[in-house]
């Protein structure tokens, strides 16, 4: 009788756990970005190698404290995609990060296949929004808009431990 009841609390014990690590994980610690607290969506240009800001409107944004990779949001813009590529610089081979599926106007899967048959277009919104992650923004050709963050060269090896050499910053907090 005893062993059955060990192997029940084992047994709740792990629903609950594995229960708890979900919802963190997919609803915990994501926010809603307040109206007051919504970035304007900017883009390098290729001329001043400067941010520059692009009209935008149906703005919604999602970000959490735990990562700085987490943040996702989606726009719209009258912008034309010719004259953005023409003007901004290109984020390359990019693919987008996976939103949390009740962020529903984040497919990640459609923006990259539009990336890979060029109905949309990635440009470099912001470099170093933090440390070594780099702000993406891409757009498609009817205008709908979609933002997440990426780690660049220094984010990658600063956050997997391989020495990050002369051509990165020092990682903040250190001399």
């Amino acid at each position: 009788m005893s062993g059955k009841l060990l192997s029940l609390a084992i047994l709740v014990s792990a629903i609950l756990a594995g229960g708890g690590l979900y919802y963190l994980q997919i609803y915990g610690f994501y926010e809603d970005v307040p109206e007051s607290a919504r970035p304007d969506i900017v883009l390098i240009a290729q001329a001043t190698d400067q941010p520059e800001p692009i009209d935008y409107a149906a703005f919604q944004a999602v970000d959490a404290d735990s990562s700085p990779i987490r943040f996702r949001a989606c726009f719209t813009t009258s912008a034309d995609l010719e004259t953005l590529s023409a003007t901004y610089v290109s984020a390359g081979d990019v693919i987008p990060r996976n939103a949390p599926g009740w962020f529903e106007c984040f497919d990640a899967a459609a923006i990259a296949q539009a990336l890979r048959d060029g109905t949309a277009r990635a440009y470099l919104g912001e470099k170093n929004i933090r440390y070594g992650v780099d702000r993406i923004v891409a757009v498609t050709r009817d205008g709908r808009g979609f933002v997440w963050h990426e780690l660049n060269d220094c984010g990658t090896k600063a956050y997997d431990g391989t020495v990050t050499g002369e051509e990165c910053p020092p990682f903040p907090g250190t001399n």
